[in-house]
């Protein structure tokens, strides 16, 4: 049986994203005056606010006025939010140096999504110079509060050795960890360690599974290829345990859908 190709998550734009964004519960007057009044979490809120037009006219330039605003009153996902203005060129010209300040800000303050994007910006060399040593401490700070991104870049590092020894049972705790909470690339990678009994023993039924689970969860080419990965693990299993990863497939992803 070849190797299963190992899934690689590159960059910050990739999972970052913006998911602190879609909490704006739109701007209203009592928030904008809190806000006018230095209220640093209606200063946030009108950030976000003004960066998705619930409330009041979108606009980036005046997102940023108000993340500017509680950030320098400590609000971490406001630094965050900056550095993702600043890392998209929203509002502002794209630049990659002043996307790490305000990552960093964010990460110093304890934000998951902070250390997350700072530690991919670390292990890429952009707007600070590359230090993939750095990158797991943060990807480390952020995997350690349940961020799955991080847990499954975390996971890469120790797959690879990339600066942390190589170690494939910790990539495939890390991994896990990132799988069970329905990351499709990690599931896919921890299925590729169990076909071939990398970091954990070799085990068909678990690897048939997590290629499964990542079968459902991904689309285009890559459904393509953890679907190949699975069947192939498949014709090597008798078909009760074919049908019993098909129900355990089934009811994982179903409970992640509720």
């Amino acid at each position: 049986m070849g190797q299963l190709r190992r899934a690689v998550l590159t960059g910050v734009l990739a999972v970052a994203g913006c998911a602190a964004w879609g909490q704006a519960p739109g701007a209203d007057l009592p928030t904008m005056m809190r806000a006018q009044h230095g209220d640093a979490q209606a200063q946030f809120q009108m950030g976000l606010a003004c960066l998705t037009g619930q409330g009041v006219g979108q606009s980036y330039e005046m997102a940023r006025t108000w993340f500017e605003k509680a950030a320098a009153q400590g609000v971490p996902e406001a630094a965050y939010n900056l550095g993702q203005l600043y890392d998209h060129g929203l509002g502002v010209k794209a630049d990659d140096s002043a996307a790490s300040v305000w990552y960093r800000k964010a990460a110093d303050a304890g934000s998951a999504e902070g250390q997350f994007s700072l530690g991919a910006m670390l292990e890429a060399g952009r707007g600070v110079e590359k230090n993939p040593a750095l990158a797991v401490e943060f990807y480390r700070k952020a995997a350690e509060q349940g961020h799955a991104a991080a847990q499954f870049n975390l996971g890469l590092m120790y797959d690879n050795g990339s600066g942390v020894a190589q170690d494939q049972a910790q990539a495939a705790a890390w991994y896990r960890k990132a799988a069970d909470q329905g990351l499709a690339r990690a599931a896919y990678n921890l299925g590729s360690m169990y076909t071939m009994g990398q970091g954990v023993a070799r085990d068909l039924v678990e690897a048939y599974f997590w290629l499964g689970v990542a079968a459902e969860e991904w689309s285009g080419d890559r459904q393509t290829e953890a679907a190949r990965g699975r069947d192939t693990v498949g014709a090597r299993l008798t078909a009760e345990q074919v049908a019993a990863g098909q129900e355990r497939v089934k009811k994982f992803v179903g409970e992640r859908a509720k």
